[in-house]
């Protein structure tokens, strides 16, 4: 009897127990006899009694929850749009949201807290705005809307993305051409600033040719100075240099005249004219010499 009493108990307890596996980025919470455990169930696999207790598996890793909600803007249009939330849920607040909220959070809380900060944010820009640079600036909004409201329930609001916005077909085509207006007025306002920069080139260029050509005269109008100056300067020396000359070669002709007069005594004088009266005499073209009588008499020559 005991053999079949223990296989009777080990099918029975088989039967009424049953296993899960919690996996990465998920824990377990409890529920036995419709009551929530407040201490979550971690990764691994988990025995639990089939009829007395359930577990719930919570995923806490990032959701991507998209949206196509209709936005308001400012000027009283709607906006289609698609915007993605990531969110997750603090482990540790689990039990808490299934306790308080239950599984279907995201259609309880999240999208409602979404819709009104949504449209409380997007009611204060302008339409174009959602297509332009102010989109980060509205998802930032929104997500701080959020936050103040979920993250004190458990949730971690990672970000809002705002993936499309779609314009109504007027409105688009207007926005298209002013940006296209504001693109060819920017164009125009370049190309008038190139041009401007440009004239200010020529500009520049010109007196700059100006001050080379002003500095080219000046320069030559120096060198001509300079060179009449030296040439006034040669001819000063050259002059200068003649009248040394001149002054020196007086000096040494009165200083040999002076020298001659010292030396030329009377006995001299009257020797030379010896040797010039003699060397008459015996010139042939010598026809006739006439002293004073203080010099000798020199004979004709025969010829005469």
């Amino acid at each position: 009897m005991k053999p079949i009493t223990l296989l009777l108990t080990a099918v029975v307890a088989g039967t009424l127990s049953s296993c899960t596996v919690i996996r990465q980025g998920e824990v377990g919470v409890k529920r036995r006899l419709g009551k929530i455990d407040p201490v979550t169930v971690e990764q691994g696999p988990r025995g639990y009694n089939l009829f007395t207790t359930k577990i719930l598996k919570i995923p806490t890793r990032v959701v991507n929850l998209n949206l196509k909600p209709a936005l308001p803007s400012k000027e009283g249009l709607t906006i289609d749009s698609e915007i993605s939330i990531l969110y997750r849920i603090k482990p540790e607040s689990a039990p808490k949201i299934v306790q308080e909220i239950g599984l279907d959070y995201e259609s309880e809380v999240i999208l409602p807290v979404f819709r009104s900060a949504s449209a409380d944010v997007t009611a204060k820009f302008l339409a174009k705005d959602m297509h332009s640079g102010e989109r980060m600036q509205i998802e930032n909004a929104i997500k701080k809307h959020m936050s103040e409201v979920l993250e004190k329930k458990g949730f971690i609001i990672e970000n809002v993305l705002m993936k499309s916005i779609r314009l109504p077909a007027g409105l688009a085509r207007a926005i298209e051409e002013k940006l296209q207006a504001e693109q060819d007025a920017q164009r125009m306002e370049f190309l008038k600033e190139r041009e401007q920069r440009d004239a200010e080139r020529r500009i520049i260029e010109a007196e700059g040719k100006k001050q080379i050509a002003r500095i080219q005269a000046e320069g030559e109008k120096q060198a001509t100075i300079i060179q009449a100056e030296a040439r006034k300067q040669t001819i000063e020396i050259e002059a200068e240099g003649k009248a040394n000359a001149m002054r020196i070669e007086a000096d040494a002709t009165r200083r040999a005249n002076d020298t001659i007069n010292k030396t030329l005594t009377p006995q001299v004088l009257k020797l030379r004219q010896i040797e010039a009266f003699r060397l008459l005499s015996n010139s042939n073209n010598s026809k006739l010499i006439i002293t004073d009588g203080k010099t000798p008499f020199l004979s004709l020559p025969d010829k005469f």
